[in-house]
């Protein structure tokens, strides 16, 4: 584990940041149908591409400057990476299939990280600003292709998010058992509190979680049930 000083939970600065994001995520909702035109709608979609990618890039230099990156904890491989390289390839070519996926994990896995974060670090450490705004612009590149984009989630969507999770997390599972690593928390639970603690033991809380995602996915499926999707150009549904 990285030291650092404690971050304290749902302290003055956690709830700013939070206060922040609500803030952010309203602007995107009211101004939906001017960041529809055609100039409005790059400068927001390749300004959070470019936003995610500087979090992650100056992520890994921080680590590689003060001597800390190594392959047990630096690789993108936590859910919320993943989400976030997701996240700039879905943007970029508004692809509706990474949207099926990138929906439920970028705002199930970010959102929870937001109200519970696996951070060492408290404001104003480079660490707190990297944590909230690379976990704030995943969860509004989604709301983006939502509210923006005009894309919509269905209940298949659903099978396909947990499937390809699942997909993941063997992946994780072989790193970790080669690296000694804990990405996507399938070698222990996070150091910080968080919801897993509520959810059994190593390992029964892995099962416990496949349970959790369907009910999390499922919830933020529901504000489109019986809505039809949307449908991106034909050229971009990839």
């Amino acid at each position: 584990m990285i030291e650092g000083q404690p971050f304290q939970l749902f302290s003055l600065s956690h709830i700013c940041v939070l206060l922040l994001l609500l803030l952010a995520i309203a602007l995107l909702y009211i101004f939906r149908n001017d960041l529809r035109l055609g100039r409005s709608n790059l400068v927001c979609r390749y300004g959070l591409v470019v936003l995610l990618l500087m979090t992650e890039i100056a992520y890994q230099l921080w680590h590689l400057g003060v001597g800390t990156w190594t392959v047990t904890e630096v690789l993108p491989l936590q859910l919320c990476s993943v989400s976030l390289l997701l996240s700039c390839v879905m943007l970029v070519s508004r692809s509706y299939r990474l949207f099926e996926v990138t929906y439920f994990w970028g705002i199930g896995g970010a959102g929870q990280a937001m109200l519970t974060p696996e951070l060492f670090y408290p404001f104003p450490h480079f660490r707190f600003f990297h944590f909230f705004l690379a976990h704030g612009a995943i969860i509004l590149a989604c709301l983006h292709m939502v509210w923006v984009e005009g894309y919509r989630p269905t209940f298949r969507s659903i099978g396909k998010a947990l499937l390809w999770l699942n997909a993941l997390l063997l992946v994780a599972l072989l790193v970790n058992q080669g690296t000694g690593g804990n990405y996507l928390f399938a070698a222990h639970k996070p150091e910080n509190p968080s919801l897993i603690d509520y959810l059994g033991p190593y390992p029964w809380y892995l099962l416990s979680l496949e349970g959790v995602a369907f009910l999390l996915f499922y919830v933020l499926f529901l504000p489109f049930r019986g809505k039809q999707k949307a449908m991106a150009p034909s050229s971009e549904l990839t």
